[in-house]
Formats: C-alpha cells, sequence, structure tokens
C-alpha cells in the first residue's frame, strides 16, 4: 500500500510540527483501520502492539478496576492520539477502547516507534504532550472526586465533554457521540440513580435535556456556571 494522503490528518495536532518528507515517512508506517460502533479496538491487559489517531467516529476509554467496577476514564475525538502504551513504557494496554460510533483510525505497529523516535523527534514532542495533557486531566478528576460534591462532579464531566465534542443544535448544544447516564456515573464516581436524579432535576430548570444515548446542555453559561462555583469559594 502507497503512502497515505497527508490530507487526512491536516491540522492535527500531532503532526503540526512535521515537516512534508517526515509526515510522509510517518504515514508511509500507518494503515487505516475501520471499527463499526461497538468494536473493541484493543482490550486491558492485551499487548500493545499497535498505537492510534482517531481520524472520525469516536471512542470510549474504560478500565475495570480489581474489584470488578467498570470506569469511563475519557472520551477519544478525531485528531487524538491513543493507545500510546508503548511510549510509556508499557508492554499492555491499561485500558479498554471501545467505539462508541463507526469510527476510523490510523495504527501503526508498537515496533515501529523506535524508528519514528529517532527520524521524527517532533512527533515524539507531540506525544509526550498528550501524555502530559492526559495526566493533568487525571489528576484533576481524582481532585473533583476527593473535594467536590457530586453535583459539581457531573457538571464538570458535562463541560468538558461539550468542550472536547459539544456541537451547536438548535435547543443548545448536544455532546456529539451516544452517551448514556450510567456512562457519566462511570465517569463521575458515583451511582445510576444519582445521576438520574441529578439530570431529571437539571432537566425541570431548563439546564439539559436528556435521552436514550443523547444529552443536551440547553443553558452552557448556567451550566459552566455551577461546574466552577465550587472551585471558587
Amino acid at each position: 500500500m502507497g503512502t497515505l494522503d497527508p490530507s487526512l490528518v491536516d491540522g492535527m495536532p500531532p503532526f503540526a510540527d512535521l515537516t512534508p518528507a517526515d509526515l510522509d515517512f510517518v504515514l508511509s508506517l500507518a494503515k487505516p483501520v475501520r471499527y463499526p460502533k461497538g468494536t473493541a479496538v484493543f482490550a486491558q491487559g492485551g499487548t500493545a502492539d499497535s498505537f492510534f489517531v482517531l481520524l472520525h467516529g469516536h471512542l470510549q476509554v474504560v478500565k475495570l478496576t480489581p474489584e470488578g467496577r467498570q470506569v469511563v476514564l475519557r472520551y477519544v475525538s478525531p485528531g487524538e492520539m491513543f493507545g500510546i502504551a508503548v511510549q510509556t513504557g508499557r508492554a499492555a494496554y491499561p485500558a479498554t477502547a471501545v467505539a462508541v460510533a463507526d469510527s476510523i483510525a490510523l495504527a501503526w505497529p508498537s515496533d515501529c516507534w523506535p524508528a519514528l523516535l529517532t527520524r521524527c523527534p517532533a512527533l515524539a514532542a507531540g506525544i509526550m504532550r498528550t501524555v502530559g495533557s492526559r495526566l493533568d486531566e487525571a489528576h484533576l478528576r481524582v481532585v473533583e472526586m476527593s473535594t467536590q460534591e457530586v453535583e459539581r462532579r457531573v457538571a464538570h464531566a458535562l463541560v468538558r465533554l461539550v468542550r472536547q465534542a459539544g456541537r451547536p443544535v438548535g435547543e443548545g448544544i448536544r455532546i456529539d457521540f451516544p452517551i448514556t447516564r450510567e456512562d457519566v456515573a462511570q465517569m463521575t464516581g458515583t451511582t445510576l440513580h444519582t445521576v438520574s436524579r441529578i439530570l431529571s432535576s437539571w432537566e425541570q430548570q431548563g439546564l439539559v435535556e436528556s435521552g436514550r444515548q443523547r444529552i443536551v446542555v440547553r443553558d452552557p453559561d448556567r451550566l459552566f456556571a455551577l461546574a466552577e462555583r465550587d472551585g471558587a469559594r
């Protein structure tokens, strides 16, 4: 297979600092892979034999705790690198990535990472920034879990999702992938019952509208204020 068209990744942060020649080299080692909705891209504990950039669709990254509880760690949107276990010295994936919509990714074999590191240090720097950003995000969520009441945690979770994958619609801003109340509960360390109670209250106040695998933020300004009010005390 020939080198992929560079326009596939035009404007994506991981490739922004590459020269045309380096970009051609990087893409020559990649292959596009389709993941229908519900397909696992990789599984927790599986051999980290590839790393990826998402071109289209959305992925949910989940982790199973030793107690058997599933936790939603994050969502992956187009332009993001994921499955970067080899870059952090891991031999196995620490979580599972599942397509929540029909998705397309570019995949690189993990054993090509040394060549990429040598030939394209700008790509390595971009990936390290990604790792740093994920660590910052994880630390922020730990602080939220430890210090904030549940309503604030749910508000922060929805604000992050709106910023990551919000699409303006007639009634507000829709989170642009299927998401359930159970997903929100797993993101915020609480129960489905609690999230349902909070979202039902917010619906009555006109903040959100939720349905089967669908959440629309009807009043973003009020939701953002609710999320930030706790931290301003």
